[in-house]
């Protein structure tokens, strides 16, 4: 671990799974900071990383303490930049979150200069959840340009949906976990072949959603085919507690989290089918609220959603150095 010094704060870094303490301090940040800007500032990806440390001493993490009148770390965590490395040589990913009470005294800025001295910006994605004002400033000052736009689209009215009525010859059935982890692990890869992210979860990262208070194998629906092969499937997600966009409370809020459907049986209408019934499912837990994430250039899923009732809620902007904007 190395520190850096200013008069108001002390950055320090480190490499591979951060101790106990600090990732306490970085979920409480996390959370302080969501509750400000109604979005979660870190992904979820991220901080399975940061709980599993899979990406081993790849895995850089820069923190900015609050001074204490000696000048050194006070233990208050005021912000954190975390980058995260990718497979295969293919870009990283960067998330940076500092807390509501002390933005624009240039914590930021000496976060990611100072992550720039351990890893070249060029090899990482910089995600902005929410794309708020001040990250957009910050992405564009150190020579970023939006590359993505990945969508949350929430459905709070019942629209009519139509019948969860899936295709001749497959059935539906819940995950069973013990038996189901690598046949899954095997259906996801080949329905997100072309999605770097989600078609490269590994078993470790399944086992670290499983472990999640959330997990609910009755919310995993799965789509076999005659051969008992899983064909599609619909994960889905209960939030405990998100703040409403319009009225600022918290309610749980159900999340369309997967549908994956493999190649051989896209174009049979299961994707509807099994998005339809995932939402039934949630229904029945008496969630009215439904959001998903969608990238903005799907055009096929974003009608999807709209025919379903779905409308744009909030956008996360994905950022790249020296790349040309996107749109």
């Amino acid at each position: 671990m190395s520190a850096t010094q200013s008069t108001d704060w002390t950055i320090t870094t480190s490499t591979g799974l951060p101790g106990t303490a600090l990732l306490g301090r970085v979920s409480a940040l996390a959370a302080d900071a969501e509750d400000t800007d109604g979005n979660p500032p870190l992904s979820e990806q991220t901080l399975v990383e940061l709980r599993t440390g899979e990406s081993g001493d790849a895995l850089l993490v820069v923190a900015a303490w609050l001074a204490d009148t000696d000048g050194g770390a006070s233990g208050e965590l005021v912000g954190v930049a975390v980058a995260v490395p990718a497979p295969g040589g293919a870009p990283g990913t960067l998330e940076i979150v500092v807390h509501p009470e002390y933005r624009n005294d240039g914590i930021g800025g000496a976060l990611v200069a100072t992550l720039a001295a351990q890893v070249p910006l060029e090899s990482l994605q910089a995600w902005s959840h929410g794309n708020h004002e001040a990250a957009a400033r910050l992405a564009q000052h150190h020579g970023f340009a939006p590359v993505r736009e990945l969508w949350r689209m929430r459905l709070v009215h019942d629209a009519g949906l139509p019948p969860a009525e899936l295709p001749a010859g497959y059935r539906l059935r819940a995950f069973v976990p013990g038996q189901d982890e690598q046949d899954w692990l095997a259906a996801n890869a080949a329905a997100f072949s072309e999605h770097a992210e989600q078609g490269a979860m590994t078993p470790g990262d399944l086992a670290a959603r499983m472990e999640e208070d959330w997990f609910d194998p009755d919310g995993f629906l799965l789509a076999e085919d005659g051969d008992g092969r899983i064909a599609g499937f619909h994960w889905t997600k209960v939030h405990p507690a998100l703040k409403s966009p319009t009225t600022g409370e918290h309610h749980a809020v159900g999340e369309v989290y997967v549908v994956g459907v493999v190649p051989a049986a896209q174009g049979t209408g299961l994707g509807r089918a099994l998005t339809v019934a995932g939402i039934e499912h949630l229904r029945s837990r008496g969630l009215q609220a439904v959001m998903l994430y969608v990238d903005a250039d799907n055009t096929a899923a974003v009608s999807l959603y709209q025919k379903l009732g779905f409308t744009r809620w909030d956008v996360d902007v994905m950022y790249a150095r020296g790349a040309t904007a996107a749109g």
